[in-house]
């Protein structure tokens, strides 16, 4: 029996499912979960001294590696001050500024512990700010456990065959509208056969939680324009692609994006936002096509803690002070913008703000999916692989990945065997046919290399 054997066999006596978050349990790809004892740069090793390339990176946070020295000194530097105060401190305010400054869309935000706690804050607030009870998510799309948002989700849920979570009463699902994403008629039948009652839409604007999946052309336009138009927020869950895509998110991404082919077609695509919506998105009104695809609310998550547990939830001031103590919508939590998290946090963000490495890693990304596409067209395998930046899916499927029907017309057998056999060679990646991979500056060099080989010869062996 080897050290995570044990480990796993004491655990399953007194943990449920023997681990603290369902994916890492295996039973979606078989065998038994192993332990690590460590983690430096790309590399996981394992409590059996196995080292590992490591695809998974925390489920996103490590951009930078593990235990990336800058950030291993800004905890040790906030910790020798003490863990936790219970008042405000000054990393909270700096943190802020960083995000402000980073996301345009985001005028005022809120620390929080969670990306869970950050999206369930971000839809009480829109109720608030609305007085409608109605919210829009889309199939697959995981917003964390909070009850109504376990509708038809993916992550962990979807892995397990659980789309729709025991113990959520039928009174919260009630309110939940679950359409499919990438699909404008759904979205516009949705509001049209609830007039008056969508306090918000909650999106991933490129999706990571039922594996990787971008939007069509104009999908997050049309959000835009079809929130604007009935008085919803529009909320970006970017808990996954915050700073991980670009230092503003998607919305940074897509808006820069945006601005490049503006002149050609900024008179088609520009629309009609609220007054209030003008002011927070910072950009000059003639920006028409930039302005297109901000929301009125971000979730954040992941990086801004260096590692350590945090969301955040920012977005318009106007509907950010509908919050307490100002404010009627009641949001709360004693370890908010921990010293500790915080400081991990801005160590992060300011790595990313001098090294701006996004098209390194995006260089990285277009690696990997070339070689196993290159793999898969010799072993004459059909495979899609989405990939934007440091994220990216392998799907075995001949159909376009685009939503949650199409992710499921992967096939899950052939990942099992696919993921043992990159395990088995030293490389991991998450352990399910349905979550995105994510990678690191310190992927460079050696790791992808060897990354590369390993999953060539794994489709190979197929």
């Amino acid at each position: 029996m080897t050290v995570s054997d044990d480990l796993f066999a004491r655990a399953l006596r007194l943990i449920p499912g023997g681990v603290n978050s369902p994916v890492r349990a295996f039973r979606s790809v078989g065998g038994a979960p192993f332990f690590v004892k460590s983690a430096r740069g790309a590399t996981l090793t394992t409590a059996d001294g196995r080292e590992l390339i490591d695809f998974v990176c925390t489920w996103g946070p490590a951009i930078h590696g593990h235990n990336h020295p800058r950030i291993k000194a800004a905890i040790a530097a906030a910790l020798d001050h003490g863990t936790s105060f219970g008042t405000p401190n000054p990393y909270e305010v700096e943190m802020a500024e960083l995000i402000t400054r980073f996301v345009p869309s985001i005028q005022k935000v809120r620390m929080c512990n969670s990306g869970t706690e950050a999206t369930m804050s971000a839809i009480r607030l829109a109720r608030g700010f609305t007085r409608r009870d109605k919210i829009i998510k889309f199939a697959g799309c995981y917003h964390g456990h909070s009850d109504a948002l376990l509708i038809k989700a993916g992550s962990g849920a979807l892995t397990h065959g659980h789309p729709d979570s025991a113990g959520v009463p039928a009174s919260v699902a009630q309110d939940t509208v679950v359409i499919p994403y990438n699909d404008c008629a759904a979205l516009d039948a949705a509001f049209a056969a609830n007039p008056g009652q969508i306090a918000c839409v909650i999106v991933e604007p490129y999706c990571g939680n039922v594996g990787f999946i971008m939007p069509d052309a104009g999908w997050l336009q049309h959000l835009r324009i079809v929130t604007a138009q009935h008085g919803a927020l529009l909320i970006y869950d970017e808990v996954m692609t915050g700073f991980r895509l670009h230092k503003a998110g998607v919305q940074g991404l897509e808006s820069e994006e945006c601005t490049l082919h503006s002149e050609s077609i900024q008179h088609t695509n520009s629309i009609p936002l609220p007054p209030a919506a003008h002011s927070a998105l910072r950009t000059p009104h003639s920006a028409l096509v930039v302005q297109s695809v901000l929301p009125d609310l971000t979730c954040l998550g992941k990086i801004i803690g260096g590692g350590l547990p945090v969301g955040a939830f920012g977005g318009r001031a106007d509907v950010m002070d509908m919050l307490a103590p100002i404010g009627p919508v009641y949001q709360a939590g004693t370890l908010s913008g921990n010293p500790l998290a915080m400081a991990a946090g801005i160590a992060a963000l300011r790595l990313l703000d001098e090294e701006n490495p996004y098209a390194r890693l995006d260089a990285l990304g277009r690696r990997v999916r070339d070689a196993v596409l290159a793999a898969a067209k010799a072993k004459g395998l059909p495979v899609q692989v989405p990939q934007c930046g440091s994220m990216f899916s392998i799907f075995f499927t001949s159909t376009p990945v685009r939503d949650y029907a199409t992710a499921l017309t992967g096939d899950a057998t052939l990942f099992t065997k696919f993921f043992h056999t990159c395990l088995a060679k030293g490389v991991y990646l998450a352990p399910s046919a349905y979550e995105a991979a994510f990678l690191s500056t310190a992927h460079a060099g050696s790791a992808i290399d060897r990354a590369c080989e390993v999953m060539s010869e794994a489709i190979n062996g197929l």
